[in-house]
This record gives structure tokens, C-alpha cells and sequence, in this order.
């Protein structure tokens, strides 16, 4: 908040007191200002041009998670079309090793 908006308001709070005590206006305004500038100073406080940078970069994250989820969802749907590699060589090891019965009988 700018010195001068401080100076406005000060002027606006000091302009709302009883007639009773307009006597002490000016002492109240810079008690107003001072109360003012040291309350804003406690406050963590960015500019208008710092707000509108993270803006502008969370909707650049924005965009970007939502391809994400768009990618993550497409591949979470596809269809399996390759059998894992290990499977099939370990079936094949199976059959080879596995001997043959050959019939014995006699005639």
C-alpha cells in the first residue's frame, strides 16, 4: 500500500471523529499513520506485479498437469498389447526341459 493511501485513509479515520475531539485531529491522523504503516509493514504483502508473475505461472502449471492427467489417463486405458518378454522365454524354457515320455510297451 502506498504512502499517499496511507495518507488518504489516515485523513478519512481522523475525519470520523466526535466533534468533541476535532481539537486533537491532527495528532490522531498521524497516530492513524502510524498505526497504519506499522500494521501493513507486519503483514506479509506482495505487489500487484509479483501477484500477476505467479499468476501467470500457476496457470502455465495448471495447463501442464492437466496434459499430464490427460497422458496418465489415455495410457491407463490402452489396451496391453505386448505379453511381457520374460513370460515367453520362460515357457519355452519349461518345455524344453521337460523330457518326453516315450512308450516302452512290447508287443
Amino acid at each position: 500500500m502506498s504512502n499517499d493511501s496511507i495518507d488518504r485513509l489516515a485523513k478519512i479515520l481522523a475525519e470520523t471523529v466526535p466533534q468533541g475531539l476535532r481539537s486533537v485531529r491532527d495528532d490522531l491522523e498521524k497516530n492513524f499513520r502510524s498505526v497504519l504503516q506499522s500494521g501493513l509493514t507486519k503483514l506479509d504483502l506482495v505487489t500487484r506485479e509479483e501477484f500477476a508473475v505467479q499468476e501467470a505461472v500457476l496457470a502455465r502449471t495448471r495447463e501442464k498437469l492437466d496434459v499430464l492427467e490427460q497422458r496418465l489417463g489415455d495410457l491407463t486405458r490402452a489396451p496391453a498389447t505386448k505379453k511381457p518378454a520374460k513370460k515367453k522365454a520362460t515357457k519355452k524354457a519349461a518345455k524344453k526341459k521337460t523330457p518326453r515320455k516315450t512308450s516302452s510297451r512290447k508287443k
